[in-house]
Formats: structure tokens, sequence, C-alpha cells
């Protein structure tokens, strides 16, 4: 019995070691779509007083939470029962996040141009502020949920051939690790101004070390913003483009002397172009109709 017993705990630390090894490998392939859900939330958590960034950062969490727990199952039953579908779905996600990585290459390069109308939160009642609060939540935890897709899809992908259990395990890690790390974070950046504008009231001199930190932190927060921005574009075309490369047969072998980091940003971005080319096309032939 107690050999019996001891042969069971070395099968569990077996277990976990491929677990741990599985996990590291699908944190790696969802890194990307973690870099551009960390920039899309700093974005949508900002822009609120300051009394507010928090528990609206709680109710999109909560929100991020429920939409994992929607996905999981879900995933889990097409990949016992119809694991093509992942791959499908993986492919289908890949074209969805090389064209939102072209977009706003695009954007950048050729912004729309929006009609601005100076506007701020003085203009509005308290009722009304709630209401925008929620409606911005709302988009918020939308947006979470086609990230969270990829996240668990991407997580799956690197799996698939595991057994089912090694599957739930390592992917509920990841999920897991996803909604913490990544609201975690945004909690620190949006309240890096705050944090400033404490540090500088700390002291009356005109130079000291605390209002030079905290003027440091107050001016960084936009950049931030927008540093993630671009490095969550890049992040998405390698993810959309190691997609194509890994699940496409003819893609796997095209150009095999080149590395792979240049191969696959070089996928997404031509993939995501096309794409975008082909919606924009149809946008046209709507508009005039």
């Amino acid at each position: 019995m107690a050999s019996g017993f001891f042969a069971l705990l070395d099968d569990i630390a077996a277990i976990m070691d491929d677990v741990a090894v599985m996990s590291k490998i699908a944190a790696k392939k969802t890194a990307g779509i973690l870099g551009d859900d960390l920039a899309v939330n700093a974005e949508k958590a900002s822009g609120f007083i300051s009394s507010r960034e928090l528990p609206v950062l709680w109710a999109i969490a909560k929100g991020s939470f429920i939409n994992k727990l929607i996905i999981l199952p879900i995933a889990f039953l097409l990949s016992a029962f119809f694991p093509l579908a992942i791959i499908i779905i993986l492919v289908l996600g890949g074209l969805f996040l090389a064209y939102e990585g072209a977009e706003k290459i695009y954007e950048y390069f050729f912004p729309h141009s929006h009609s601005t109308a100076e506007i701020t939160m003085e203009t509005f009642t308290e009722e009304e502020i709630l209401t925008f609060e929620k409606e911005k939540i709302k988009s918020a935890i939308v947006t979470d949920f086609i990230l969270s897709v990829e996240i668990v899809i991407i997580a799956l992908g690197t799996v698939i051939g595991e057994s089912i259990l090694s599957q739930i395990v390592v992917v509920s890690i990841i999920a897991i690790l996803a909604t913490v790390g990544v609201y975690g974070i945004v909690a620190l950046i949006v309240r890096m101004d705050e944090l400033g504008f404490k540090l500088i009231g700390l002291s009356s001199k005109e130079r000291s070390v605390s209002k030079t930190i905290g003027n440091i932190l107050v001016q960084a927060l936009p950049k931030v913003i927008k540093s993630l921005a671009v490095i969550g574009t890049i992040a998405l075309l390698l993810v959309a483009g190691g997609i194509f490369v890994h699940n496409i047969d003819f893609l796997h072998h095209l150009f095999p002397q080149l590395p792979s980091i240049v191969k696959e940003f070089s996928t997404g971005l031509i993939v995501g172009f096309a794409v975008l080319g082909i919606i924009n096309l149809f946008k046209k032939m709507l508009g005039k109709k």
C-alpha cells in the first residue's frame, strides 16, 4: 500500500511538471494577446474621475471572469468532440487579429477625420455620468470577450494533443493568470498619475525627490498607454502570423530560410492588410448602394 501511495504521488508530480511546462509554452503563445488586452483595458479604464477608476476597473475585471467562465466549457467540449473546430476558430481568430493590427497601422498613417466637440465631465449630470460609465464598462467587457476567446483558443491550441485533464488545467491556469495579471497591471497604470500627484504634494520645495518622481509619473501615464498600444499592435501581428504559419501547411514550409519572427510578422502584416482591403472594399460597395 505504501509503495502504491508513493507511486501515485510520483505520477501526480510528473503530471504537475508536464502542466508547468505546457503552461509556460501556452503563456508565451498568448503573450501577444495579453499585450493588446493590457493596452485596450488601460485605455478603457482611464478617463474617469479618480474615485471611480478602481470601481470601474473592478466591474470590468468581474465581467472578464464571467466571460472566461462562459468560454472555457465551450472550448473544452469542442476540443473533446470536435478538435478540428479549435484549429478553424484559431485561424479565424488569426484573421481578426491580423485585421485589427493592420487597421491600427493604417489608422496611424491615414487617420479618419472625426468631428470633435469640447465636452467635459462638468457638462453632464450625475445620472448621465453613471450612464456613460455603464456604457464604457459594457463596451470593455464585450472587447474583453473577443480577446478572451483568442487567449483561450490559442492556449488550447498549444495542448490540443494532450489529455483533456491537462487541457483543462493548463488553459484554466492561463485564463486566471491572464485576468489577474492584466487587470492588476492596468490598476497600477491608471493610478500612476494619482500616485504622482500625492508625491508632488508631499514636499513644498520646488526641487525635491518626491516632486521629481511625482512629475515623472504624471507625465509618463499617457506615454505608457501609447507605448502599450504600439507594443500591442506589433504583438497582434506576430501572434496572428504565428497562428497562420503553424496551422497552415503551405505557409509553414514557405521561406524556411527566414527567421521565424520575421516570417510570422510579415505573414501577419500581409494577411492583415489583405483582410483590411477586402473589408474596406465591401464597406465602399455597401456605401454606394
